[in-house]
């Protein structure tokens, strides 16, 4: 199936969008791309994204998501990395990235402007043959992540076995369904960027359910509410930030808008503070739900308003057949109520390795379940309450940034003799980025210096906006930075410690 897209003022019918995929379809063929391969894209939103993700899924075609800020060193790793064969990319981001961009990977440029119907005579291979559907890889999203080395790992699904194909597409359907529930009759909105394996899958299936896709290219508050009158949006993708910048509307546009068509509204890019679920819930009505997972794990657990009004703070109970554990510092299993590293497992998703790093894949597991670092407890009914995140990770505005890649950029200044990164709390965003710095004798180095330096090397999403300056950083017996008694002032008086 195919969706329809609305995408600014142009409406694409699914014809128009079975067309595109077909287009990108033979283009990627021409280029030598078959099943198993690796395709990258680096595109803003748009029905080129849409028709990209199509053309991949179906041909089993693994796609590694860019985030079209990024620069081109770290465009560089991600090609070789995931030994890409294509970068699918925008016209108007080449020119940043160019230099980064492997000899060997084929680049097919996307117009950034693209009519429904419209000829793209420059893309190659339209007379030949199309990608074959595929009959083993049912997921093909390759989402890098990363941890504490600072090098982001790709999370990579292992193909199925062909007489479990069916039971695998059966079981891969029930999670998004019960995440987004979209169905071929609603109309479901996304203006986040589609780069973040959340996203993606909000997108892939409203596309295999054949619904109508509102599509953005970016958030604005007062125009996210003129959609969901005009379309008559009925699900929609919101993510804490969003919150944010929807309830600082004046209260008269709020009430302007009539939101009465909206069924459901998911959440799980990050953490949302209490009050400000809250609020929404009270605005929008019981509609507001919560997923948590991860690009290893997938959603293993979810929560409607109901439940969370019932248990505040909670991020659900566990979805479909997925498995949860908390685990003690003993490696044992700890009882209800106790707080301990999350261990989850969703048998929904197919099993994933780390591309060239099978001792980091073995280190995160147990039992058969993961942990992505995350620590938390069940009470007595099954919900999860998540407490605090074990590992360094910083989520803000939904987005993954790991300290310890910017962390390893800072300490190539010469004047720096040690850093610790870290996230603290922003209203808006959820978390902001900080860095407390040392620096070598006698150096001097001006928080505006450091954060040029950073900009040409790394996203700018990623720089620190508060940067201090220590004689000596704290450190644990181990010798491993105390980061918690940094991040500790900071978060003194918030309602979170996440």
């Amino acid at each position: 199936m195919y969706p329809a897209l609305i995408f600014g003022d142009a409406h694409w019918s699914p014809a128009d969008i079975a067309l595109l995929a077909d287009r990108i379809s033979h283009s990627l063929h021409a280029m030598g791309v078959q099943e198993g391969g690796t395709v990258a894209a680096m595109l803003k939103n748009s029905p080129s994204y849409v028709a990209t993700i199509i053309a991949c899924r179906r041909a089993g075609v693994y796609l590694v998501p860019i985030n079209w800020h990024f620069k081109a060193g770290e465009v560089a790793f991600l090609l070789q990395d995931s030994a890409a064969q294509v970068l699918v990319v925008h016209e108007d981001l080449l020119d940043v990235i160019h230099a980064g961009i492997p000899a060997q990977v084929q680049q097919l440029v996307v117009p950034l402007h693209e009519a429904p119907g419209a000829p793209t005579a420059a893309w190659p291979g339209l007379e030949g043959a199309a990608l074959a559907d595929s009959q083993r890889i049912p997921f093909n999203a390759v989402v890098y992540t990363s941890g504490t080395t600072g090098k982001p790992k790709g999370v990579r699904r292992l193909p199925v076995a062909p007489e479990l194909r069916a039971q695998a597409d059966a079981e891969a359907v029930l999670v998004p369904k019960a995440v987004y529930g979209t169905t071929a009759e609603s109309v479901a909105m996304l203006s986040a960027p589609m780069y973040h394996s959340a996203t993606l899958s909000f997108v892939s299936h409203a596309c295999a359910v054949g619904a109508t896709l509102v599509l953005e290219p970016q958030f604005k508050a007062e125009q996210a509410l003129q959609l969901i009158e005009q379309h008559r949006v009925t699900h929609a993708y919101l993510v804490p930030t969003m919150y944010q910048r929807l309830l600082a509307l004046p209260a008269e546009v709020r009430a302007r808008h009539d939101l009465g068509s909206l069924l459901q509204v998911s959440s799980t890019g990050s953490p949302c503070a209490r009050d400000l679920k809250q609020r929404m819930i009270a605005w929008f009505g019981p509609i507001i739900t919560e997923a948590y997972g991860s690009s290893e794990a997938g959603y293993t657990t979810f929560i409607t308003s109901a439940e969370w009004l019932a248990k505040p703070g909670s991020a659900g109970k566990a979805l479909g057949s997925a498995r949860l554990s908390i685990v003690g510092d003993d490696g044992q299993e700890l009882p209800r109520g106790e707080i301990g590293l999350i261990y989850v497992r969703q048998p929904a998703m197919p099993d994933f390795t780390y591309i060239g790093r099978e001792d980091d894949r073995q280190k995160i597991g147990r039992d058969g379940l993961v942990t992505l670092g995350d620590m938390g407890f069940m009470d007595e009914d099954g919900y999860l309450f998540i407490c605090d995140r074990k590992s360094d990770m910083v989520i803000s505005g939904g987005v993954n940034i790991y300290p310890a890649e910017v962390e390893a950029c800072i300490m190539t200044m010469p004047e720096v003799s040690d850093v610790a990164v870290f996230g603290i709390p922003d209203a808006e965003f959820g978390e902001a980025m900080a860095a407390a710095v040392q620096l070598k004798p006698g150096a001097t180095l001006a928080p505006a210096t450091l954060q040029a330096r950073l900009r040409e090397q790394i996203a700018n999403y990623k720089i620190p906006q508060t940067i201090t300056f220590h004689d000596s950083l704290p450190r644990e017996d181990t010798g491993k930075i105390f980061k918690r008694l940094l991040r500790a002032p900071y978060w003194a008086d918030a309602d979170r410690r996440i």
